[in-house]
């Protein structure tokens, strides 16, 4: 699940504040199928687009 930013951005460029809170950090547990471990990809990804970053394989 995607949890936005609270913190605030603190910036002189208003226009790239607003843009930077359209992105979000989504963490995916991949498991190995070799040893069958979980493993964890991380990935900065933009509102729109994170189910399909969940929905890759």
């Amino acid at each position: 699940m995607a949890k936005a930013a609270k913190t605030a951005i603190k910036s002189k460029d208003q226009k790239s504040v607003a843009d930077a809170k359209n992105w979000t950090k989504v963490v995916r547990a991949v498991r190995s199928p070799k040893s069958g471990a979980y493993t964890f990809k991380e990935a900065i990804v933009h509102k729109d687009k994170i189910k399909e970053f969940l929905a890759q394989k």
